[in-house]
């Protein structure tokens, strides 16, 4: 019968080279199914290769866990095959992971770790052995970070980068550095911590051989991205911006390679259809092909030699980007997911410059890519999540939230450029409840409605656990609050602000500082303080020109202080700083900042008595004005209009507790999409308009009874 079982094998991979893989797992479900009894060795075989092929071309788990759990049982009467035995872990890990029993995961983990120490105890092949602590480890971690034990994920870990070492397994261990990385990132409790691990897998890197670099492709992409995350979370955006110079260009040549190989691979496939070929020359083609297939995979970092590698571009490219081999098996994000992340962190970085151009250009792109990958998936407007494979759940997650990150920059341009029309359209979309919350009351504040902008910044601060979101929604909602103008409001914007500036050392990053900072420089502006004003907003705009690079919120710091100059009648400074001001709101196309600023012109030059630069200046602040009513007028006659700014709570589609976890940990911890605070929501400074902000009245404007 072994004879059969070896024909059936064959068979099968036959099949599966040719891309049948039904055919291929009939074949193998023959020896399962016969009513002749084969050997269990046989047996557990047949049912592992089965369980591969379930996992890695279905969505049928169930099915391969069944497979598994049977292959396990089979496995605890024999006394040696220590590689499958292994194989059946590894597996039937993955598939506890996939239908979310992490507690069997676990379970399952701590056994196949027992049989590890077992075996290395007893003297068996060191490499074997080792490399499979690897991946148990690893999936360890991984089922770990999900329960948000972060610690014992991190020492997970660390056994398996020791085993790497020992292995002296540069790539490896390379692996398991940036994988502590991303979970230092995600507890993120000591920044020291933090900064020796990005040192780690600086020093991982540089200890791979030029030479293999260009193979490891995913551990480039990670490390990068990982690094990316980082500088961004510490608002250190020069040395974020090196790094993404480094992705993109990465991105662009991989690309281009792929495309050069797929037309010379297509013009030699229609040469090998030609019926007109001598046998010698077909052959020469057809190694010729196989050449070229092979490239294909080498770019995709694959094995040659591994099962389903051979045959179709598709196999030969890969959908995903490997981070180590086997029998680790760490696999990241598909790779459509990894160039839509690049193309969305050249937008956030780039937005904030006021390069509107190519962050338009790659948020279209980004969009597009997510919008096909959830089309794939079976994702549609009108599905529910019980609806869904929970294989495809999370991957579902990471790509909606790509689509979450894209919209909310989509908005903050559309918004920047004063195009209310097209931020209603992308507000209306269905986001998770403090993004939406966030985004109508961005909406309604750059139109004008200032208290319930105020409502939903309230709204998007309760619903969020992240403090650093919490509390620029908080800044938000206050700085509406002050537009409002009267006495209560201004109290109300206190209220929020008081509590948030004793603790703003406590912030990470200087983008929650520089935030805090205008709001209470605006207050104390309403209160007359106007030195100290000055003194907070200069620190504020020194911060932010230094750290941030946000052109829109230099613009409205330099609008500010201007207005203080003007109002301590320090002229010469006023003139100079208001011109800044308006050369960068005219960049950003930001037609309410510059009305502002052309406003406090107006006054500059009556108070200096040059009337042609008055009258020139008061035109021209006319003509904005009218542009801004028509394009304000536009969007409350949408009919979007009412349904975002009404003061009622949107209530998104909520997550069971269980697959929130596995959005945020996934079937893989490398392929955890978890994009640090100071990326999330980075909206610019709400517009203040001059109706409400520059009309403070420096001069005989009402006193607040409190002073901070």
């Amino acid at each position: 019968m072994e004879e059969v079982a070896e024909g059936l094998w064959s068979l099968a991979d036959h099949e599966e080279k040719k891309g049948e893989i039904g055919r291929a797992i009939k074949c193998l479900e023959a020896i399962c199914q016969s009513t002749v009894s084969f050997l269990p060795i046989i047996e557990v075989k047949t049912r592992l290769r089965i369980a591969t092929l379930l996992l890695k071309h279905t969505h049928n788990v169930n099915q391969a866990k069944s497979h598994l759990e049977r292959s396990h049982l089979l496995l605890k009467s024999i006394p040696s095959c220590f590689d499958l035995k292994c194989r059946a872990f590894s597996l039937l890990s993955q598939c506890y992971h996939l239908v979310g029993a992490i507690s069997s995961q676990k379970h399952i983990l701590t056994r196949a770790l027992d049989l590890i120490a077992s075996a290395a105890a007893a003297a068996a092949d060191q490499l074997e052995v080792k490399l499979w602590a690897c991946n148990f480890y690893s999936q360890l971690a991984n089922a770990l970070i999900i329960e948000g034990d972060y610690q014992s994920s991190i020492s997970a870990l660390e056994h398996g980068r020791l085993s790497a070492t020992e292995l002296r397994y540069p790539e490896l261990e390379m692996f398991f550095v940036t994988s502590t990385l991303h979970v230092h990132l995600m507890q993120w409790e000591d920044e020291n911590v933090i900064a020796s691990a990005v040192s780690k897998c600086d020093e991982a890197w540089a200890s791979i051989h030029p030479e293999r670099r260009p193979q490891c492709l995913g551990l480039f992409f990670y490390n990068e991205l990982l690094h990316i995350f980082y500088r961004l979370r510490i608002c250190d955006y020069k040395n974020a911006a090196q790094h993404i110079d480094r992705l993109d260009a990465s991105m662009k040549n991989e690309l281009q390679q792929r495309q050069e190989l797929m037309e010379e691979l297509q013009a030699l496939n229609q040469s090998l259809s030609s019926s007109d070929l001598s046998p010698r020359d077909k052959l020469a083609l057809s190694g010729k092909q196989s050449q070229l297939l092979e490239q294909l995979r080498t770019m995709a970092g694959q094995d040659s030699f591994a099962p389903g590698n051979s045959g179709t571009v598709k196999q030969a490219w890969g959908e995903g980007l490997e981070l180590a081999p086997s029998p680790i098996n760490g696999e990241w994000l598909p790779r459509n997911a990894v160039y839509a992340l690049v193309d969305l962190m050249v937008a956030t970085l780039g937005r904030p410059k006021g390069l509107f151009k190519e962050c338009s250009k790659r948020i279209q792109s980004g969009m597009l890519i997510v919008q096909e990958e959830l089309m794939k998936l079976g994702i549609t407007d009108n599905l529910k999540e019980v609806d869904l494979q929970h294989s495809a759940i999370w991957m579902a997650g990471v790509y909606l939230m790509l689509l979450m990150q894209f919209l909310e920059n989509k908005v903050a341009v559309e918004l920047t450029r004063s195009e209310f029309v097209g931020a209603q359209e992308v507000a209306s979309v269905p986001a998770c409840e403090s993004i939406i919350e966030m985004l109508r009351g961005q909406y309604a504040h750059s139109v004008g409605c200032y208290s319930e902008a105020a409502f939903h910044y309230i709204e998007a601060a309760k619903l969020t656990e992240s403090k650093s979101t919490r509390a620029i929604s908080q800044v938000y909602a206050a700085i509406s609050y002050i537009c409002i103008g009267d006495a209560d409001s201004s109290s109300l914007a206190l209220d929020l602000i008081g509590p948030i500036y004793r603790t703003i050392d406590s912030f990470v990053g200087v983008r929650e500082k520089t935030c805090i900072l205008f709001a209470y420089g605006l207050l104390l502006m309403k209160q007359h303080d106007l030195q100290e004003a000055r003194n907070r907003l200069a620190r504020g705009l020194q911060m932010t020109h230094a750290h941030l690079g946000n052109l829109q919120l230099v613009a409205q710091y330099l609008t500010i202080l201007g207005s203080l100059a003007l109002a301590l009648h320090d002229t010469v400074q006023a003139r100079e700083i208001l011109r800044s001001a308006l050369t960068l709101a005219k960049k950003l196309y930001d037609i309410p900042t510059q009305i502002w600023v052309l406003s406090v012109l107006t006054a500059l030059y009556q108070e200096v008595g040059e009337k042609g630069n008055e009258m020139e200046n008061a035109e021209y602040h006319r003509k904005k004005a009218g542009d801004l009513q028509k394009r304000l007028a536009d969007a409350h006659s949408s009919i979007h209009h009412i349904e975002l700014v009404d003061k009622v709570k949107v209530e998104a589609m909520q997550f069971q507790d269980l697959d929130m976890k596995r959005l945020l940990g996934g079937p893989s911890m490398r392929a955890n999409l978890d994009i640090p605070e100071s990326v999330g929501l980075s909206a610019p400074a709400p517009n203040t308009y001059t109706s409400r902000l520059v009309d403070l009245d420096l001069d005989t404007g009402r006193r607040t009874k409190r002073k901070y």
